[in-house]
C-alpha cells in the first residue's frame, strides 16, 4: 500500500472527518454520514461481514486496507479495525490509491 494513503488518512483525521470503532462507524453508516468505510484486512470474518453488508445496504463504498496497526498509527491512535470517512472529498481521494481492495459499492 502506498504510504501516501496513510498520510492522507491522517490528514482526514486531523480535519475531524474520520470516526473509528465499531459502534461509531455503524452509527455513521446508519445516519448516512459515512462516505467511505475502511476495514482492516485482519478484521474478524464476523466484523468484515457485518460492516460490508451494512455498507452495501446503505450504498456506501467499503474498502479493505492494511492491518489494524497501520490504520491506528495513521490516525494517531492505537490499533483500529474500522474507520469511516465522513467527507466526500477525502473519501474520493482515499479510493484512488493503488492497493485498495473494494468490498462493495463503488
Amino acid at each position: 500500500m502506498d504510504p501516501k494513503f496513510y498520510s492522507f488518512l491522517g490528514l482526514a483525521m486531523r480535519a475531524g472527518k474520520v470516526v473509528s470503532g465499531e459502534e461509531q462507524v455503524l452509527g455513521a453508516i446508519r445516519n448516512r454520514k459515512a462516505c467511505l468505510v475502511i476495514v482492516a484486512t485482519d478484521a474478524s470474518e464476523n466484523t468484515m461481514k457485518k460492516v460490508t453488508e451494512k455498507a452495501r445496504y446503505y450504498r456506501i463504498p467499503c474498502i479493505a486496507v492494511g492491518d489494524r496497526y497501520k490504520l491506528g498509527q495513521a490516525i494517531g491512535k492505537g490499533e483500529r479495525v474500522l474507520l469511516a470517512v465522513t467527507d466526500r472529498g477525502f473519501a474520493k481521494g482515499l479510493m484512488r490509491y493503488e492497493g485498495v481492495t473494494y468490498l462493495g459499492v463503488d
